[in-house]
């Protein structure tokens, strides 16, 4: 099974939530990334990311099989969009099912940081000024 992927369409947050339900679950834990309208002083009009899909996939697999090693988690999810985004939309999301809340905040944590870290995704940013730029790995979207 599959817990990580690429989208090239908005996120269904509701039917990943669901894909985490089991009556073990006694915490759930989620993080969205939303496309914001300025980075580093500069205002942003949207942005692109483009994947190394094969390597990204494989990638984030193992980061998500990292941390259900790592962490006292029952199941976890992550989705990352590629493709145009506008303002407002979301960008990736994580979510992560575990028996106790400090498990789940942890490992949403550690999967969030490391994908943006490690996972081939980049960032192509439009700016009000007219320009364009790329950004990788940027460990502070």
């Amino acid at each position: 099974m599959n817990r990580f992927a690429l989208a090239d369409t908005p996120i269904d947050t509701a039917h990943l939530r669901a894909e985490l339900l089991d009556d073990r679950v006694g915490g759930y834990a989620s993080f969205e990334g939303w496309v914001r309208n300025h980075n580093e002083g500069r205002d942003v009009l949207g942005l692109r990311y483009e994947a190394y899909v094969a390597l990204a996939e494989a990638e984030g697999d193992k980061v998500l099989a990292e941390a259900m090693s790592k962490f006292d988690v029952l199941d976890v999810r992550c989705v990352h969009r590629i493709g145009d985004l506008a303002i407002g939309e979301l960008a990736v999301w994580v979510g992560v099912s575990a028996a106790h809340r400090d498990a789940a905040f942890a490992a949403c944590r550690y999967i969030i940081d490391e994908v943006k870290q490690r996972v081939p995704i980049w960032k192509h940013e439009r700016y009000a000024e007219g320009d364009a730029g790329w950004l990788h790995p940027d460990p502070q979207s």
